[in-house]
């Protein structure tokens, strides 16, 4: 009897009921938004009117809380009364946002004070499609101000470049970051590592290193083969950046960056580029993992290569949140700008 049956009519049936549960999700997501933006206005409203009294505020938001939880349920915690406050104040309307977002995703982003940064971020969780955890993650591990250091010239103009746009990627610099964080391994503190056991690791959780890597990244695979003058070698890790149109080699060092490194690196980008790339494809890309860039002068070290080959530090745990803001503030304060 199901031969019968047209085989497109169950798809067709499918296809509605998927766009049905989709536009449901998108208006309740925006109606959500549009609710708590109107509520936190109230709010701040009616504590600017009370300024006067310095016991009205904690009063209150203790009392509407209790309110609002006994007759509407979850949801009405102080902290997130308080949200939706600061929610108003840092968008003011909801004309001022994109409804692809969810009310979490606010929430966490409402926990940065700095307005560009949390742009950027805002930017990139869009772009990228991020989920809550993943957004918790970058924020973490410092991602705006990795970026910012990555290539050491960073400046206002660099900062309001990612509030505005994100991370855009046009040029092989704008794939690199320093440090990469790869705290998501678990790999212990106290044990020796060695440069495969990070490897493995990384093979394994390949997802987030996917995710710390950043956009447009495939995996092609690890320890790739490359023979010149009949003598075996063998790359780390290589990738695909379908954005930049290039491969990307990835040399492991668990140690110092040492200058050796990268004449290893350029060969497997020359054999790249004269025995791998197809037609349409960019020069590949270099990029030297190691514990620490020392006191190289990365200049001397890289320079003068007509391939692209850049050095960044990675640290398996996440990095001290605080020192990176210190570097980035003395960086624009050297610059001026």
């Amino acid at each position: 009897m199901n031969s019968l049956i047209d085989s497109n009519l169950l798809l067709k049936i499918e296809e509605l009921l998927n766009k049905a549960r989709a536009f449901v999700a998108t208006t309740v997501n925006t109606t959500l938004l549009a609710t708590y933006m109107e509520i936190g206005k109230i709010l701040s409203n009616d504590l600017d009117a009370h300024k006067s009294d310095s016991a009205y505020e904690n009063r209150s938001i203790r009392f509407i809380s209790k309110e609002l939880t006994n007759k509407f349920g979850r949801g009405f915690s102080k902290s997130n009364i308080y949200n939706m406050i600061s929610f108003y104040q840092s968008y003011r309307s909801v004309q001022s946002l994109t409804g692809q977002l969810t009310w979490t995703h606010y929430c966490e982003l409402l926990s940065i004070n700095d307005k560009d940064k949390r742009s950027f971020y805002e930017k990139e969780c869009i772009n990228a499609k991020w989920s809550v955890r993943e957004l918790r993650r970058q924020i973490q591990s410092s991602l705006f101000e990795r970026l910012l250091l990555s290539n050491g010239n960073a400046n206002k103009k660099k900062v309001l470049e990612l509030a505005l746009k994100g991370n855009e990627i046009t040029r092989p610099e704008d794939i690199v970051k320093d440090p990469y964080v790869f705290e998501f391994l678990g790999l212990p503190e106290n044990k020796p590592i060695m440069e495969s056991d990070i490897e493995e690791a990384l093979v394994r959780q390949l997802e987030k290193f996917l995710l710390e890597l950043g956009k447009g990244f495939m995996f092609v695979g690890t320890q790739q083969r490359i023979t010149y003058k009949n003598k075996h070698y063998y790359a780390d890790m290589v990738f695909y950046n379908k954005i930049l149109k290039s491969y990307v080699i990835i040399e492991l060092k668990h140690s110092d960056f040492m200058p050796e490194a990268v004449g290893q690196i350029n060969m497997y980008l020359n054999y790249y580029k004269a025995e791998i790339n197809d037609d349409g494809d960019n020069d590949p890309i270099g990029i030297i993992l190691c514990t620490d860039k020392g006191n190289v002068n990365l200049e001397y070290a890289l320079g003068g290569l007509s391939n692209q080959i850049f050095a960044s530090k990675y640290t398996l745990y996440l990095p001290n949140k605080e020192e990176l803001i210190k570097q980035v503030e003395m960086v624009l304060e050297n610059n001026g700008k």
